[in-house]
């Protein structure tokens, strides 16, 4: 996982509220909570290289993975916790 963490390639995005991506995030992230993900598909699908999702205990980012990967992307990753996250960190 640090390894795709560190590619430049890799979008990181953060499926909390706004108000939990605001109290503090993964430097880099993108904030698309889990109620959105179904209504930005196609944004997500033009994203270049591979995309990792994280929430704060890794069950609303294993949703995600899990709604992308329905939706036909395949290099889709659970980041698991943001404290997991933050481990992978400079």
């Amino acid at each position: 996982m640090e390894d795709l963490i560190k590619d430049p390639e890799t979008r990181v995005i953060d499926v909390r509220e706004i108000n939990e991506f605001e109290s503090g995030h993964f430097e880099g992230a993108i904030n698309i909570p889990l109620g959105n993900i179904p209504i930005r598909i196609a944004e997500l699908k033009a994203m270049n290289g591979p995309i990792v999702v994280y929430c704060r205990s890794g069950n609303r980012s294993g949703m995600a993975m899990s709604l992308l990967k329905q939706a036909g992307l395949i290099d889709v990753y659970n980041g698991g916790a943001l404290e997991d996250m933050l481990a992978y960190q400079d």
